[in-house]
């Protein structure tokens, strides 16, 4: 079992999305938080954005992933809470670099925009890569500081 957690939810258009990665990374044997939805009804993805960017504030070590249909407005919606750093990513590259220079804590993938599989090598190229710091600390650390 890996030690982190990982915290997931979707939108209505991201529902399926995230019934099939969530499947992955319980058999990648991951500890998995599904905030849901449990259907595809329609829902308010600022919402479930909302929830995941809260249950990482009370648990940061813990990272997460959201899906919407395009993954814009999750982008927008999780990335107004100071402690959140999501990466709206296309391929896997995208991913790591999110990881390795932005420390980002939530992946944003769109399930309108995003084939399965590039989603799960995006998910899984995310989990592996770790935040190098070095030259990138003093960034990341302003990020925290910037508001209106």
């Amino acid at each position: 079992m890996q030690e982190k957690r990982i915290v997931i939810a979707s939108d209505h258009a991201g529902f399926e999305l995230k019934s099939y990665l969530t499947t992955v990374l319980k058999e990648s044997g991951y500890a998995v938080l599904d905030l849901g939805p449990s259907d595809n009804a329609p829902l308010d993805y600022p919402d479930k954005a909302k929830v995941l960017a809260e249950t990482l504030r009370q648990n940061p070590t813990d990272k997460g992933i959201l899906i919407c249909g395009t993954g814009i407005g999750m982008s927008i919606a999780v990335n107004r809470f100071p402690y959140i750093r999501g990466a709206l990513v296309f391929t896997p590259e995208m991913a790591t670099l999110s990881r390795q220079h932005n420390d980002a804590n939530v992946l944003i993938l769109g399930a309108r925009t995003t084939t399965t599989e590039m989603a799960v090598a995006c998910m899984r190229a995310f989990l592996q890569a770790n935040f190098e710091g070095g030259r990138h600390e003093k960034r990341v650390a302003k990020l925290g500081g910037l508001s209106c």
